[in-house]
């Protein structure tokens, strides 16, 4: 068995009510609680930051060589 080692912070937020149901009622379909589906929610939202964040900097960077559709598609097949 091994031990959570992570540190967590209680972080206190105002939410929507409207989104506090719509939280609510996943976790009562899913069996878990809110505080589950919070942190999930704001795993994936760091994520997508994350790879968000990595696409604009290859966007702005003139090295990193782009392609067309057109290539893309051939070179995938598609």
């Amino acid at each position: 068995m091994t031990m959570n080692t992570t540190t967590k912070i209680t972080v206190s937020s105002r939410i929507p009510t409207e989104i506090i149901n719509h939280i609510d009622e996943i976790a009562q379909t899913t069996q878990r609680n809110r505080s589950f589906h919070i942190k999930k929610a704001l795993e994936m939202y760091v994520e997508n930051y994350a790879d968000l964040q990595i696409s604009l900097d290859r966007l702005q960077d003139a090295k990193d060589k782009t392609i067309g559709i057109d290539q893309m598609r051939a070179t995938l097949n598609v």
